[in-house]
């Protein structure tokens, strides 16, 4: 089966890493080496936060691990459990809301971890896996199962693995998986001197 490749339409050329990046739902059934996981996870472990405060956690299920991949894609929601259970690896990130060092609110936690998922992210391409994150997860489910602390926010499930067959998906998905990637201009979000005023940038 050969890759389905959705590319990015941009407005300037973009590194093969980010602009060939996108979040297939199918996966291929195919183990992540324990090497390549550990180097995706050392990727998110070096991204920049806020006072150097690393808020975020990973919990991680893979499929090698019966019990601890069922209990991990039973935080998924239902229809997001559809295509989850074919990725090899199922991850949950956690960011801690307050700081270690002084207890203090942390109301940066959700944007570092969403740094580190991203350089998480950016080494599975170059590792040749791809990433599906999800808000759909059932959060209580997480913070059960894995005793999950109060003090941490379970803000995102994704799955890492070699992309599969947009076929072998059920029901409507196939056909989700061949959408053609959109994203708004970027005069919708760049702007300049107030908010809303389209920045001009230099051609």
């Amino acid at each position: 089966m050969s890759k389905l490749e959705k590319p990015a339409v941009t407005a300037r050329p973009l590194h093969d890493l980010i602009g060939n990046r996108w979040s297939p739902r199918s996966f291929a059934d195919k183990l992540v080496p324990q090497g390549d996981l550990v180097a995706v996870l050392e990727a998110a472990r070096w991204a920049a936060s806020c006072n150097n405060a690393q808020p975020w956690r990973f919990l991680v299920a893979t499929k090698d691990d019966a019990a601890a991949y069922e209990a991990a894609l039973a935080g998924f929601v239902v229809r997001n459990q559809r295509w989850a259970k074919t990725a090899p690896v199922l991850i949950f990130g956690c960011a801690r809301k307050t700081f270690e060092a002084n207890g203090n609110p942390n109301n940066h936690a959700w944007y570092d971890l969403g740094a580190a998922v991203a350089q998480l992210t950016a080494q599975a391409q170059a590792l040749g896996l791809v990433v599906h994150q999800a808000a759909g997860i059932e959060r209580d489910v997480v913070r059960k199962t894995f005793n999950v602390p109060e003090d941490f926010d379970i803000v995102v499930g994704f799955t890492l693995g070699y992309q599969g067959d947009p076929d072998a998906l059920p029901e409507e998905l196939p056909g989700r998986e061949r959408e053609t990637r959109v994203r708004k201009p970027l005069d919708e979000i760049v702007f300049s001197g107030a908010f809303g005023a389209p920045a001009t940038l230099a051609n």
